[in-house]
């Protein structure tokens, strides 16, 4: 009698991604520079990225914006000396960080022209961004993610 032939392969359970690669930036600080740079490079290596280029701005981060982190396997957030005053940015920081504790999705920071000790600790530019968030009631957890994601390992532009 032949017994079933066991194989060594795993059963992939892995979900099947939409986006290679979010990226997160406050568009007035590096769309033009840096983030249009990283996203021709990424899209060279045939690495999909969804950048927020096609959505419209506000507050509240729409239910398109909400997929694209979610169907990423990546994000890269590329934190700037105006990130922190745009609460588009910080409501991407939160659903980025709810992502990688959910999904374990891969976040990279980037602190592009800035200490990462400004980002960890809300100082200088994102401790007057934070004075004119004080009301807001999602601000504690907009602090907590800035310093959960800036204790993460990343790229820190002013060492080339």
């Amino acid at each position: 009698m032949n017994k079933p032939k066991r194989t060594s392969s795993i059963v992939s359970s892995s979900k099947r991604y939409e986006y290679d690669v979010f990226l997160s930036f406050r568009g007035e600080d590096t769309r033009k520079n840096f983030t249009s740079y990283l996203d021709k490079a990424l899209n060279k290596e045939k690495i999909k990225t969804f950048l927020d280029d096609r959505l419209e701005k506000g507050d509240e981060i729409s239910t398109t914006l909400i997929n694209a982190i979610e169907n990423s396997r990546i994000s890269i957030v590329i934190f700037s000396k105006n990130y922190a005053s745009s609460k588009w940015c910080l409501n991407e920081l939160s659903k980025i960080m709810e992502c990688k504790r959910v999904q374990k999705q891969i976040v990279m920071p980037v602190f592009y022209d800035i200490d990462p000790s400004h980002v960890r600790n809300q100082t200088e530019g994102y401790k007057d961004a934070f004075e004119k968030h004080k009301e807001d009631s999602r601000c504690n957890q907009w602090r907590n993610d800035l310093t959960e994601a800036a204790n993460i390992s990343g790229w820190d532009s002013r060492n080339r």
